[in-house]
């Protein structure tokens, strides 16, 4: 089994959790931008058509990340991020793009995240910012 899809817009990465007190107590939220573009890569799965694997089952997932060109940069440099000869060393970090959109899932890919065994993640400059996710089941050939 695999599930393919895409996110369109720049990468963002998991933000960093809210800490306050009140009366004492420690709560904790998850910033609203992080939120937001949670529930964006919810639906962007959804509507690709997107199909839950197994409980238990054992999965990979390649990641994509491609990062808008700045329009700052020269011909030279253009021309050098799309025939990939420079890739993208800024934020978000590439953990938190995978962070996000793994948290994302749970529950709706699959059961927990913690099934995720393997994990791949590229980025790279385009004129199109987005990201590809590819969700696959580990054969085990022996």
């Amino acid at each position: 089994m695999k599930a393919a899809f895409e996110i369109p817009g720049q990468p963002q990465g998991k933000g960093r959790p809210r800490f306050a007190v009140r009366n004492g107590r420690v709560s904790t939220r998850t910033p609203d931008a992080t939120m937001v573009y949670e529930n964006y890569v919810r639906v962007m799965y959804q509507n690709s058509n997107g199909i839950r694997f197994p409980d238990g089952s054992a999965l990979t997932m390649d990641v994509l990340a491609f990062y808008q060109i700045p329009k700052s940069a020269s011909k030279k440099k253009k021309n050098d991020m799309q025939s990939e000869k420079i890739r993208p060393t800024t934020k978000p970090d590439a953990d938190n793009v995978v962070k996000v959109i793994a948290d994302s899932l749970n529950g709706l890919a699959y059961r927990d995240d913690a099934q995720i065994v393997e994990c791949r993640i590229r980025k790279f400059y385009s004129d199109i910012p987005r990201v590809y996710v590819e969700i696959s089941e580990v054969i085990n050939d022996g």
